[in-house]
């Protein structure tokens, strides 16, 4: 369990050319990451068994959930249920938040 983590530029970790990853705080049940997209990237069409629950903090994406692609604007937030594919192509540089449950133990490392 990490119950608090403090704001800080250190702790990221490169996913993909231009994508950034860092979990914040965990708990027993979920947890939460912030993600740092570059303008031009993408995130590859992927699944996995975890909810994925997310706000957009700034920037433009447009999020492909199940194929249905929606564009997405700071203070926008999203769903993904559990073993539904998606992705996302970034607009603008944009920073996510997003929480998923249960616990992702590939972000704990």
């Amino acid at each position: 369990m990490k119950q608090v983590c403090k704001a800080s530029e250190e702790g990221y970790i490169n996913v993909l050319e231009g994508i950034k990853r860092k979990t914040l705080v965990f708990g027993s049940n979920s947890l939460m990451t912030e993600f740092k997209l570059e303008k031009g990237k993408s995130l590859p069409l992927h699944k996995h068994p975890h909810e994925q629950t997310g706000y957009l903090v700034s920037g433009h994406i447009i999020l492909n959930i199940d194929g249905l692609k929606t564009e997405m604007h700071a203070g926008d937030s999203w769903c993904i249920p559990g073993d539904t594919e998606h992705g996302a192509e970034v607009i603008k540089n944009s920073i996510a938040i997003e929480v998923f449950c249960p616990i992702r133990e590939d972000y704990l490392s």
